[in-house]
């Protein structure tokens, strides 16, 4: 089954655990999920009020 989610933000949260903080991914393209893994950084650049998706290597294409 194939799913498309939409995820508005492009940086992750950070969850703080004690002393320890960790990162959690809020824009949808970590293969780390839950956490963070960088992959947000392929967000910058995007148009507000357009929906793009991203292929395996990170490579952005406009949906809508």
């Amino acid at each position: 089954m194939t799913r498309i989610v939409k995820h508005e933000e492009k940086v992750p949260k950070e969850v703080k655990m004690g002393n320890e903080s960790k990162w959690i991914c809020m824009c949808g393209l970590s293969k780390n999920k839950p956490f963070c893994d960088g992959l947000h950084k392929f967000c910058n650049g995007e148009e507000e009020g357009k929906i793009y998706e991203y292929d395996e290597q990170g490579h952005r294409r406009e949906i809508k």
